[in-house]
């Protein structure tokens, strides 16, 4: 075999061992990024999903009061103890639901007519009167009215009494205080009559500035709780907290298992590295023998890694792309979310620490290279 040959074979070798490596990188910055961006979408979807409760706490009866309603009594109490911030009270009840020959079953929502327009949001139709015999249906409800009957203008009979849809809500999202997309709202007034009650279930506390937040829930604990714990105050914000601070937690968690497998790339590099060095010993034999630096020999094994990580991260990146907007459509169903600049982000980071990986990949074969002695390396069969 000539020198020509293994020359030949040598390169090729290396050549293929560098599109592996650079293939791996590749793969490790797609998972990094994709599964970073998901996590964001996640996080992204749930904030949209919880809407409006930042500045809201919720009232209900406490769990070991005896009773799972509030009095009108405790209502007045509770919205004297608030001050200048709107108190909500509400009830809720299942009942069956007819429009025509469609019978289904729906949540209602019993809310004071004067409030609803203050905690909900239109949109189309009006509000309904506390004098009228009218109700609203959430956005969600109204989307599947062939299953249900339930839409603008319809009449819908519960139990006895039949309400006319007056309105169709604007979408909410999942709050933790009510769920209107998929209920039926009706006066409070209406409620009461129909169903011979005149107690709530919560009372729902919008604070005007949000950093009386605090002082607001101790004035209804001074008011209600004084003696014996009657009520529940629940701070939504804290509850937003832990909550976001979970799903922060899943997105690094993702982000790790991508990590991994840019570790893993980074030891084929390293691979690829050392069986340069090996292979090229008598070059870096001639180098060193005509004068070249240690530095310098080093800074061209580090180029060389470097060059495959700036490789494998621009084909990841783009790549990238494609991957993320598709695993946010499917895990997210919006894929707006992935171009929120925080989840593009996650696209430039994943590419920053492919390439930052390879550059660390390359530092011990170039020490390795730069440490051989020359006249040995010139021997070398």
């Amino acid at each position: 075999m000539t020198f020509f040959d293994l020359a030949r074979r040598n390169v090729s070798r290396h050549w293929l061992r560098s599109v592996l490596a650079v293939t791996g990188i590749a793969i490790g910055v797609v998972a990094i990024a994709t599964l970073g961006i998901m996590g964001n979408s996640i996080n992204l979807m749930f904030n949209d999903m919880v809407s409006d409760v930042g500045d809201t706490i919720t009232v209900s009866p406490a769990t070991r009061s005896g009773t799972t309603e509030l009095t009108k009594r405790q209502v007045d109490d509770i919205t004297r103890a608030v001050g200048a911030n709107r108190a909500i009270p509400f009830a809720t009840t299942f009942d069956s639901v007819t429009v025509g020959e469609t019978k289904s079953g729906a949540m209602i929502y019993a809310i004071p007519a004067k409030d609803i327009p203050f905690l909900l949001g239109m949109e189309a139709g009006a509000y309904p009167k506390d004098t009228g015999s009218g109700c609203v249906i959430g956005k969600t409800l109204a989307e599947n009215s062939k299953d249900t009957g339930l839409k603008l203008g319809a009449r819908a009979t519960i139990g006895n009494e039949t309400l006319r849809v007056v309105g169709v809500l604007e979408e909410r999202g999942m709050g933790f205080d009510i769920n209107p997309d998929s209920a039926i709202v009706v006066p409070y007034s209406w409620y009461s009559n129909h169903y011979g009650k005149d107690t709530y279930d919560q009372v729902i506390v919008k604070v005007r500035d949000v950093n009386d937040l605090d002082a607001v829930k101790e004035a209804i604990e001074q008011k209600m709780n004084r003696r014996e714990n009657v009520v529940t105050v629940m701070d939504t914000r804290g509850i937003l907290k832990e909550v976001f601070a979970a799903v922060d937690s899943i997105t690094v968690f993702l982000m790790g298992i991508g990590a991994v497998s840019l570790i893993v790339a980074g030891v084929s590099i390293l691979n690829v590295m050392l069986m340069s060095v090996t292979e090229r010993i008598k070059e870096i034999g001639v180098l060193r023998s005509i004068g070249t630096r240690r530095s310098e020999v080093m800074r061209m094994f580090i180029y060389e890694a470097l060059i495959l990580g700036l490789v494998g991260a621009a084909i990841g990146g783009v790549l990238s792309f494609g991957t993320g907007y598709m695993m946010t459509a499917v895990f997210s169903g919006n894929p707006d979310y992935f171009f929120n600049p925080t989840s593009l982000l996650y696209i430039v980071f994943g590419m920053a620490f492919g390439i930052g990986m390879s550059a660390v990949s390359g530092i011990y074969p170039a020490w390795k290279a730069a440490h051989l002695n020359p006249i040995q390396a010139l021997r070398h069969e």
